[in-house]
């Protein structure tokens, strides 16, 4: 259960349990209000059952429980899965009625700044096992919640091997990339792929590129529709420093993994803890070298020195410097990292590991 199909990294971890289940002989099916991922679950082999679990209203969520409790007792399904918020109390009410296993997902820190947040986010720590996606959102779990570790299981997020494989990338893809973007060869490139919103870090990285000597250029790579005032400010900062030529906005990416090879340095600058940042183990995965905000989830991915370079959150003058250490590597130092932090990924961090670790919770409560 979540609340629709539309992107997003909890969309994309459903389709590839979905994926697993049906491998290993299950059937799967997802209910969620639908979205332009539903062709994709589908031809997986899985069913959508359209509900309308987004609502946060009670009554909303009252008649959903009952709505599922149906589709438990007329498909015989003995675990119900939950990766958001309203769609698990709709599960858990549907799980007690039915005696169906209850899991849950917890993919985020979840804010708590109103009255009776924290009540309402517990949901996702009540489930007979609850899924972590990091060490760190584990640590959330345990301290808000109380939730032990006999319940608890960590399994974090992967990357699909085979299409982020820096051997399966066409230069062709990669040229196409540049000319669209505009990319001057000859010069450095620092990417920071994420969607364009203030915490994600994009005008540390402006500010940083102000304080970094050379001719090095910097793309940020997302969407920034949903945040066209933050975008607007971006642009102006931008103008403001004299950066116009050396910072760019170049909108979403469709082939992420052909992105990523055009970039020298990928930062990841977020200045709130990320649950996971899954983006840190594509760029680690396509042999990238990857400087990361020292907080959240990258902790894990990051070895600093090793497998990347973590940074103070929130500092552009350290990122700035960070980024001009790793240009100023000889090109086979690079390519060193960069085949480490591949390396580390495919030992921990793969989607089938993800699928297998997820599976082996469901057979537990099976």
């Amino acid at each position: 259960m979540l609340p629709s199909l539309v992107s997003g990294g909890v969309e994309r971890g459903t389709l590839e349990i979905a994926e697993a289940q049906i491998a290993a002989g299950m059937r799967a099916i997802v209910a969620s209000a639908g979205g332009p991922l539903v062709p994709a679950l589908e031809a997986l082999g899985a069913r959508h059952i359209t509900l309308p679990l987004a609502t946060k209203s009670p009554i909303g969520i009252w008649h959903n429980a009952g709505r599922l409790a149906e589709v438990v007792r007329a498909e015989g399904v003995g675990i119900l899965h939950a990766r958001s918020r309203a769609p698990a109390w709709s599960a858990m009410l549907a799980a007690r009625r039915t005696g169906a296993r209850f899991v849950t997902t917890y993919h985020g820190t979840y804010n708590e700044g109103f009255p009776g947040k924290r009540l309402y986010n517990s949901v996702m720590a009540r489930g007979d096992r609850v899924i972590a996606i990091s060490r760190f959102i584990a640590a959330v779990v345990r301290d808000r919640h109380g939730v032990s570790d006999d319940r608890l299981r960590i399994i974090p997020r992967g990357i699909d091997e085979r299409r982020f494989d820096p051997a399966v990338v066409s230069p062709d893809r990669v040229a196409a990339l540049r000319a669209a973007w505009g990319v001057e060869p000859g010069r450095p490139v620092v990417m920071l792929p994420a969607r364009v919103t203030r915490w994600k870090g994009q005008g540390v990285l402006v500010e940083a590129m102000a304080r970094l000597p050379g001719d090095a250029q910097a793309l940020l790579v997302g969407d920034a529709g949903a945040k066209p005032v933050f975008e607007g400010e971006l642009r102006a900062r931008i103008a403001e420093l004299g950066l116009i030529r050396r910072v760019r906005l170049v909108g979403h990416a469709a082939d992420v993994p052909a992105a990523l090879l055009l970039a020298d340095v990928v930062v990841h600058a977020s200045t709130d803890p990320e649950a996971f940042g899954r983006t840190v183990i594509e760029a680690q995965a396509m042999e990238r070298c990857v400087i990361a905000s020292d907080l959240g989830g990258p902790t894990e991915t990051v070895e600093h020195g090793v497998t990347g370079w973590r940074v103070p959150p929130g500092d552009p003058t350290a990122l700035a410097e960070a980024i001009g250490r790793v240009l100023a590597m000889a090109p086979a130092e690079r390519a060193a990292a960069g085949s480490r932090a591949r390396s580390a990924v495919l030992a921990g961090y793969t989607t089938a590991r993800m699928q297998a670790a997820t599976l082996a919770v469901y057979r537990e409560l099976l």
